[in-house]
Order: structure tokens, then sequence, then C-alpha cells
């Protein structure tokens, strides 16, 4: 079905470029500005799989957000730490999310960092966050921990971004209870389409047992190189897979990427006019336009 999509896509367009998920490269109008902020949606990144560019994409996406206006909220929920470590937050000696999910009467004000970028501030976290699941496996209610955290500060964000950790346990679990949608980071490599249907069987077991709003908000294609065929062909099966919940928007592979996480800053700053940068523009102004973003 998707296949006969991008061939009516080339008889009917001829004039407009087709992309690299084989649809009409279209643009996505600039977000017009909110009279007000909140109460945010929160969106998981989420990907059991590493190296798929989640803290890569979460950093960016916000950053690109926040550039149109929105108020972002970045939750580091990896004990690694990349997130915080990419927006160049020290986070030895200082409250983090860790803190949030044990004690439920610390304020989240308390644990909230203000970054360098305008409009986006950060709850971060260190490795205390991966003693995390042992201690709430016998807490009540453990799944919705961090959606009660979230709740007391969502009024004040237009957007909440959740860094997911690559695995599928307790914490994944309670990011995708705390979210209204979740965007799947996918690098375009064979291997990295092995557990997306696992991942797919998760996110449908937290909709029917725990979160039945919960949405898919897309499936973005990272570290794509056209020059390789084994980057289009993966592509292609993507979006066979999953046809239209396949963003337009591809993340390229690029050096400027690891430059921009040595420096502690996204690239939308470090490297604005870079094609890595306008992508990720390209791509917050997409998810306003499908609905996912305010």
């Amino acid at each position: 079905m998707a296949g006969s999509k991008r061939s009516a896509a080339k008889v009917s367009e001829d004039d407009t470029p087709i992309g690299p998920t084989g649809r009409p490269y279209r643009g996505f109008p600039t977000p017009p500005k909110l009279d007000g902020h909140g109460p945010a949606r929160i969106i998981s990144l989420c990907n059991q799989k590493g190296g798929v560019g989640k803290t890569t994409t979460t950093i960016n996406l916000a950053a690109s957000l926040a550039s149109y206006g929105r108020r972002v909220l970045a939750v580091d929920f990896d004990p690694q730490g990349a997130l915080s470590a990419g927006l160049g937050i020290q986070t030895h000696d200082i409250p983090t999310i860790y803190d949030l999910l044990l004690d439920g009467k610390r304020d989240p004000h308390e644990v909230i960092v203000r970054t360098r970028v305008e409009g986006l501030d950060v709850i971060p976290a260190n490795i205390d966050l991966s003693a995390a699941e042992v201690h709430l496996v016998n807490e009540v209610a453990r799944e919705q921990t961090l959606a009660r955290a979230l709740r007391r500060v969502a009024g004040e964000y237009d957007v909440i971004l959740v860094d997911c950790q690559p695995s599928l346990g307790l914490l994944t679990v309670n990011a995708l209870t705390a979210s209204h949608g979740v965007l799947i980071p996918l690098e375009c490599e064979f291997f990295a389409l092995r557990g997306v249907a696992m991942l797919i069987e998760t996110i449908d077991k937290v909709r029917d047992r725990l979160n039945p709003s919960i949405e898919l908000d897309g499936v973005l294609a990272t570290m794509y190189d056209a020059r390789t065929l084994h980057s289009r062909e993966v592509l292609e099966r993507v979006v066979d897979a999953f046809g239209d919940d396949v963003l337009e928007t591809v993340i390229g592979r690029t050096v400027k990427f690891p430059d921009a996480s040595v420096s502690g800053m996204p690239i939308t700053e470090f490297a604005p006019e870079h094609a890595a940068a306008q992508a990720y523009l390209r791509l917050a102004r997409e998810l306003v336009a499908r609905g996912a973003v305010a």
C-alpha cells in the first residue's frame, strides 16, 4: 500500500521533489505564536535499542520547539545522563529525577534546571537513576510515579519530552504511562527494525492496562545516508511497515552531532545553518502541523 502511494506521488506531483520517504517533500509552515502556555502534551522518545538517536532528537527537537516560542521541559530519564550532559548540565550534587521519583512530596521546581536555550528547561538525571526500578518495585501504583510528578508542572509548559533509556523496563513503562504520545527514533539500519515490533507491543499493553489515551505520534528515521543502498532500503521497509506514521522529516548522519554534544549545545545553536539543524527545525514544524504539539 505504501509502495502504491509512492508511485502515485511521483506521477501526480511531477514538479514536487520526492523526499527520502518516497512522498512529496512538502514544507511545513512556521508555527503561529501561542497566546499562553500549557497544559503540556507529554511525549516519550522511546526505543529499546541504544544508539538510534533518542537523546540527540530530544535535545534538538526541544531546542527547535523552544525557538518557535514553545515552553519545553526535557526530562532525562536515562541513568547515563546523556541528555543532561548534551545540554551542558553538571549533575553532581544536585537533585535529579531520581529524587523526584523517590520523594513524592518533593517540589518538582527544586529539580528543574534552566538551560542556556531560552524556553527550554531540563529535569536532569545521573547514574543514581539506575537504582530507581529497585526502589519502585514495592510502591503502590508504581507505573504512575513519573506521571504524578510531571502533573504538578505540566500547566507551565507546552510540551514535555521524556528521553527514555534503551530498555522496556519499569522506567520506560513509567514514561509511557505518563505520556500522551510516543515518538520512535529509528536508525536506518537493518537490525534497528527487529525490536520495533516488541516496542509497539509494549505500547499496546500500556494502552490496554494503564494509559488508554496514549498515541503513536510518529516514527522518525535517523542516521539516514542517502548515498548507501542499505539506508534507502531500510527506510523503504519502514514506510511499508508504518505508512503515514513515518514522519516526512528524516535526520541524516553527520559528525556535527557529537561535536555539538561535546560543546553542551543543541545543533540548532552550535551550527544553525547546518542541514541537520534545519532538519530538526523542520521536525518541530511537522509535529506542530500534525497536532502532536500545540
